[in-house]
């Protein structure tokens, strides 16, 4: 694995690059304090701008750290931010990458979160070395699954009533990877 950080990726609507305090507004506007979002993700919503303001100010310090990979997801078109993606560096040490993305919910399902999951298993893989990309969805959230599976990954298993969600309802968590193998052999991928 190498320790690259974050670059610029773009895509043929989007821009991912590195997040900055400035984006905190907005971030908090269209996703932190959604309750739409808030029942996908195991963080609590942002009840002011303020927290959100303050989680961007501890991201942007942890750029200085070549590990973190962490893009905020931009329109081409218009600037506007609508998500985030990252890779937990829980693994990073064995070349796997763990991602998580979240994205605003009137940008849903028009394909902006598979198109950057792609750009970020093709950059994971490509300029970072990776040997797994894998990622994790709620039960609850089947539209993410269908995220994983439009950018190549494979079902891998379900990881039963892992988690609570916001309704304190247990959830199993569903489990997705690729390989580097699969990715370099993957027609689709390329």
């Amino acid at each position: 694995m190498k320790y690259v950080g974050t670059k610029n990726i773009e895509t043929n609507r989007l821009f991912l690059r590195k997040l900055t305090v400035e984006d905190a507004y907005n971030a908090f506007k269209n996703w932190c304090n959604k309750d739409n979002v808030d029942k996908y993700v195991l963080w609590k919503k942002h009840e002011t701008v303020d927290i959100t303001l303050k989680q961007y100010e501890n991201w942007v310090l942890e750029y200085e750290n070549p590990k973190t990979f962490r893009w905020i997801v931009e329109l081409k078109e218009n600037k506007e931010v609508i998500g985030t993606i990252d890779v937990s560096t829980k693994f990073l040490q064995y070349g796997t990458c763990e991602i998580g993305y979240c994205y605003g919910d009137e940008f849903w399902n028009k394909g902006y979160a598979t198109e950057s999951l792609r750009a970020v298993i093709k950059y994971l893989f490509e300029e970072a070395d990776a040997e797994l990309i894998c990622a994790e969805y709620m039960s609850n959230n089947p539209a993410s699954g269908k995220v994983m599976e439009k950018s190549g990954m494979k079902y891998e298993g379900i990881l039963r009533s892992r988690v609570v969600d916001k309704d304190n309802k247990r959830n199993d968590l569903i489990s997705y990877s690729i390989t580097k193998e699969e990715y370099f052999n993957s027609k689709s991928c390329k």
